[in-house]
């Protein structure tokens, strides 16, 4: 995905950023630093290119190092929306919170709180990278998104058995994109998830 020149130097801070601080806190694999920005910020830039967000909120759940909620807040810098991180771990919210402030990104929040205690939400995008389980994850995204809202999740290669375990209790459409980074990957669409019964 090709970005502007000023994306660009937000994308490399943020990589600083996160190689400064991963030795104390551990933000992503330790073998994965040399290639951030293939490995990672890459895996991102795809959930966006697909999500194609331009205003509302999003909400990303679990976020870690930030991956992909500060890349998407990076992205959308120029647009109307809102990007709010969830984080529970107190450092790794410290480091989300240093990156809003160095990087100044005006349109982000971050809560320093366990999913399951956030209120109903009502936002037209979350997502989660790397956090847990589909079966775990509907009944949060189903709490946090608006009716009409979309989840946008990196899925690794057992995706289909995660479809397969969710659908027993759980309704939902979905659709698939291949990851462009990691083979067997996907980028998961899902809209008018539901309890059965």
């Amino acid at each position: 995905m090709s970005v502007s020149r000023e994306t660009a130097q937000l994308l490399d801070a943020y990589a600083k950023l996160i190689k400064k601080w991963n030795p104390a806190i551990n933000l992503v694999a330790r073998g994965t630093l040399q290639d951030i920005h293939d490995r990672h910020i890459e895996d991102s830039l795809q959930l966006i290119e697909a999500a194609k967000p331009e205003t509302g909120s999003w909400v990303d759940l679990g976020s870690g190092g930030g991956l992909p909620g500060i890349v998407v807040s990076i992205l959308t810098q120029s647009r109307d929306l809102k990007v709010t991180l969830v984080e529970s771990d107190k450092r790794k919210a410290a480091f989300l919170q240093t990156v809003r402030r160095e990087l100044e990104l005006a349109n982000l929040t971050v809560l320093t709180d366990r999913i399951e205690a956030l209120p109903d939400g009502n936002h037209n995008y979350a997502s989660a990278r790397a956090l847990a389980p589909l079966e775990k994850l509907l009944p949060w995204l189903q709490r946090v998104l608006a009716k009409d809202g979309t989840a946008w999740l990196l899925k690794g290669r057992n995706w289909r058995d995660e479809i397969d375990v969710a659908s027993k209790d759980w309704h939902f459409d979905f659709e698939t994109i291949p990851s462009r980074i990691e083979a067997d990957s996907v980028i998961m669409k899902l809209r008018g998830i539901q309890k059965h019964g």
